[in-house]
């Protein structure tokens, strides 16, 4: 062999080498092997079993999935076919019967799980990995952040999870849940944190900033563990965003901070106190970033204060935009709630607002919320008195007289009243005849002369920001004068 095929040789084994080197060098990461936090952490996880003697009182919001049996699906025909066994509870145990997860967070029984999974339940029963089946007494439970707290007595100490920190979660970290999915027990599944500090709005836990997860969650699962990769547990998997009520890639989970900051209150005084701040807010939305000359969204917008609260008696008023609470930047309006129910009642914390454009910091006392705070229902107002309009915005305003504020709740000369919508902006914005109209552009308004005063010589493109009072719910609504007017 001459020296010219043996160079040509060695020029193809260096190619050879190399490409692999590269090959190598793109490969993928492995994908994490969860079995050692699966076989570490599963004998602390439990199958809930919550039995009615009557009908069920539950709440049953179309987000949460508990489970309530197995239901009709294309793996139970199989078994029925195949196997002439019934793989379904009758009706009317379904009816009485609801099943769910849950985990032992203490070696002498104390186990988490949701509250609407034994919700009213009249027998509550544990499985353990090891198949010994405990009652359960029901030590507390909080509807609000959607917590159970449970007692069992095994006659020993049982294993338990190690807690960890939600705070520390980030979107993207591997996460992994271990649970009854339709009453397959211990099932685990995984996947990734979506999003941190998700808030799911006013009628469905205002106070929880959900882990937001791609993890297949389905009816079952409630209740039960998620994990990340050090084996801790960093929330209660409570509900899924669903069509079907199945599992559409879109799982909530209730951080762990929040949990074990209700087990502590549970346990010490049997029920969960909130902090109040004392104020109605909504979201800084386009028209308010105009008229109040904002530079962005962020934040939240006062369209009520609750008189003697503590925003009050610290002179936070209506149209005040909430910046910060304790030190916590605000992006949203639902970031607040969640901010001022885990803080205790008597706490004095600094507030940042924005008001015409400045900002001034506020010490607010914080007071407790009502653990049986009802619903707000709208009605009308009675229009009475003096007239006027305004034919740039579509609406004409009546005064009110002092009778009717007593009724509606207002104080002496305080607001105005819709009478008729006349025009394309008021009725596009929503307004109704009836409304009061308590500011115009942050300028409280008590009388139609002092809603012509601000609202005179609206010129065209501007908006107008009103804020307007419906039955006992307030919000900021802008106007916006078309170009042609």
């Amino acid at each position: 062999m001459n020296h010219s095929i043996l160079r040509r040789l060695a020029c193809l084994a260096l190619l050879g080498i190399a490409a692999a080197g590269t090959a190598q060098a793109q490969a993928p990461a492995a994908l994490p092997d969860f079995t050692g936090i699966v076989q570490k952490n599963a004998p602390a996880v439990v199958h809930v079993e919550a039995r009615y003697n009557g009908e069920r009182q539950g709440n049953g919001r179309s987000m949460r999935m508990p489970g309530q049996g197995m239901p009709d699906d294309p793996q139970a025909e199989i078994f029925r076919r195949f196997f002439g066994m019934p793989m379904m509870p009758s009706p009317q145990e379904q009816r009485h019967t609801s099943l769910g997860s849950g985990f032992i967070i203490s070696g002498d029984g104390y186990i988490l799980t949701n509250n609407h999974v034994v919700d009213h339940a009249d027998k509550v029963t544990v499985r353990l990995q090891d198949r010994r089946t405990l009652t359960a007494k029901v030590i507390g439970t909080d509807p609000t952040y959607d917590i159970a707290l449970l007692k069992v007595d095994a006659g020993g100490s049982l294993p338990a999870v190690t807690l960890g920190d939600s705070r520390s979660l980030k979107p993207g970290q591997w996460v992994l849940a271990i649970g009854s999915p339709f009453g397959f027990d211990y099932t685990v599944t995984q996947g990734i944190v979506s999003a941190v500090g998700r808030n799911l709005g006013q009628r469905d836990q205002p106070y929880t900033s959900f882990i937001q997860t791609d993890v297949p969650i389905n009816r079952g699962n409630s209740g039960g563990p998620l994990f990340d990769l050090q084996g801790r547990v960093v929330g209660i998997n409570s509900q899924i965003y669903s069509n079907t009520g199945t599992y559409s890639g879109v799982a909530f989970s209730i951080p762990i901070d929040v949990a074990m900051n209700a087990v502590q209150q549970l346990k010490s005084k049997g029920y969960v106190s909130r902090g109040m701040l004392g104020v109605m807010v909504q979201p800084v939305d386009d028209d308010m970033v105009k008229a109040f000359g904002l530079d962005n969204g962020v934040g939240a917008a006062v369209v009520d204060v609750t008189a003697d609260s503590g925003a009050a008696k610290a002179g936070i008023q209506s149209g005040d935009v909430i910046l910060a609470y304790n030190g916590q930047t605000l992006q949203q309006a639902s970031d607040l709630p969640p901010l001022v129910g885990m803080t205790k009642p008597g706490s004095k914390v600094p507030v940042e607002i924005l008001r015409n454009g400045k900002k001034r910091t506020l010490e607010v006392t914080i007071g407790e919320a009502s653990r049986d705070r009802g619903a707000m229902n709208g009605q009308g107002a009675a229009p009475s008195l003096a007239r006027t309009g305004s034919a740039a915005l579509g609406l004409t305003v009546q005064s009110i007289d002092n009778d009717t504020r007593t009724q509606l709740g207002l104080k002496a000369g305080q607001g105005v009243v819709i009478g008729d919508i006349t025009g394309p902006v008021a009725a596009q914005a929503g307004l109704q005849a009836g409304d009061v109209i308590l500011m115009v552009n942050q300028q409280k308004i008590g009388s139609v002369a002092e809603f012509e005063a601000a609202t005179k010589g609206v010129k065209a493109g501007s908006t107008v920001l009103l804020l307007v009072r419906r039955g006992e719910q307030s919000n900021f609504v802008g106007l916006t004068v078309p170009e042609d007017h």
